[in-house]
């Protein structure tokens, strides 16, 4: 596979699991990702192990590792915040 394309589909890869993830957590903000449950958690463990082969295969144990987890938590940490500013206040929240 070319070295750019695998690095973007790790990448993507990455994003999407983070996403997958993020749904299926009871904190989601946004109503019509709610109902992903254990199916979103099982994607997205399935997308965070693919992602970190890719990863892997492209730089190295050590880099592929750090590569993943860096674009996994930027995910993890800018959709809350993205579900946050998106969603008017009293909808789609936690309560």
């Amino acid at each position: 596979m070319n070295p750019l394309a695998m690095t973007i589909t790790a990448i993507a890869m990455s994003l999407i699991s983070a996403a997958s993830l993020y749904a299926a957590s009871t904190h989601c903000r946004w109503p019509s990702w709610k109902r992903h449950g254990a199916r979103g958690n099982a994607i997205g463990a399935v997308l965070a192990i693919a992602a970190l082969a890719l990863w892997i295969a492209r730089l190295g144990v050590g880099a592929g590792l750090c590569a993943m987890l860096g674009t996994w938590m930027l995910a993890m940490m800018a959709l809350p915040y993205l579900a946050w500013r998106t969603v008017p206040a009293g909808h789609g929240g936690t309560h």
